[in-house]
């Protein structure tokens, strides 16, 4: 096992190296000048070529490449330079606040998938089964942005439920925090509950056609505890599924945290890429590719936990 877990630590790093590399350049090939981007269109050349000497973009690329990278392996992310505060520790703010939304959004991603694929797996063909394969294309079709803003009509305008806009910090009020979260969670989520859905109801009809099923329920075991056995072997494509939604989410937190005035990451990369921050950028960039690394170590995990074949393997 620490073998397996040394080897996947490896590629995580290779993985990290990688596209950090990749986005500094891709980022500094994407974004000609930054100081027109940084100082607005009056600003004079003058004024310009103070900013580019202040901010280090007057030096080669590639010796901006190595200042930038060996302050990555110590842990420095290096300085914005839309604010000339340390990257970092706006990154300590911001997070906090997608991760919330995420997680939430991969929970209610979790909870209704599992549910609705193993109704809909154990009673495939019925009305039960094709009313939900309706509505979950239905839902799958429609706009992310367009989710939110009836959400945002329904729930906070009419029956105001829940707050429009803002987010609360959970030491301010816990209350509070999972009502600020809640609109925002479901409009991500809503994809990932049909995905997971599918996927799950695929396995657990091709898990219930199984020899060992009919193995089992000869034995005289009752429903629910063959139906948990059937859960446990068709877990695998769901885990797998909410994992790489919880990755997606990510990058889909950019447009709900916009909708909803939520100050994470999502709203951080927008104004970002805007103002020509490309220090922020690459902080961002590896943010997440640490939490992509982390939930494939999570995922390989749980799944050996699941099925003790692939700890053999």
């Amino acid at each position: 096992m620490l073998l397996f877990t040394a080897k996947r630590l490896l590629s995580g790093v290779v993985l990290l190296v990688v596209v950090s590399v990749a986005t500094f350049f891709l980022a500094h090939l994407a974004i000609k000048d930054p100081t027109a981007a940084l100082l607005g269109t009056t600003a004079s050349p003058a004024q310009q070529a103070a900013l580019a000497t202040k901010i280090g973009i007057d030096r080669p690329l590639l010796v901006q490449f190595w200042d930038w990278f060996s302050h990555l392996v110590t842990g420095d992310f290096g300085t914005s330079w839309r604010n000339f505060q340390p990257v970092g520790a706006q990154l300590a703010i911001k997070v906090p606040v997608t991760l919330s939304v995420v997680t939430f959004a991969t929970l209610i991603t979790a909870v209704l998938g599992i549910a609705f694929g193993m109704i809909t797996g154990l009673r495939s063909g019925t009305w039960f089964d094709r009313v939900l394969k309706g509505v979950s294309v239905v839902l799958f079709a429609l706009p992310g942005f367009w989710v939110s803003l009836v959400l945002v009509l329904w729930f906070a305008v009419q029956l105001k439920w829940f707050p429009a806009v803002g987010y609360v910090q959970p030491s301010q009020s816990f209350d509070g925090w999972i009502r600020s979260l809640t609109l925002p969670a479901i409009s991500l989520a809503l994809g990932g509950v049909v995905a997971v859905s599918e996927q799950l109801r695929n396995a657990v009809i091709a898990q219930s056609r199984q020899d060992w099923v009919r193995t089992l329920r000869s034995r005289g075991l009752s429903p629910a505890r063959v139906n948990l056995h059937i859960l446990r072997n068709a877990s695998p494509a769901a885990l797998t599924v909410i994992a790489l939604m919880f990755v997606g989410l990510l990058s889909g937190a950019i447009v709900v945290e916009q909708i909803f005035s939520l100050p994470g990451i999502g709203m951080l990369t927008n104004q970002s890429s805007q103002n020509g921050d490309i220090p922020m950028l690459l902080g961002i960039t590896v943010v997440s590719i640490v939490f992509v690394v982390i939930i494939n170590l999570l995922l390989d995990f749980v799944l050996g936990w699941i099925n003790p074949k692939v700890r053999v393997a």
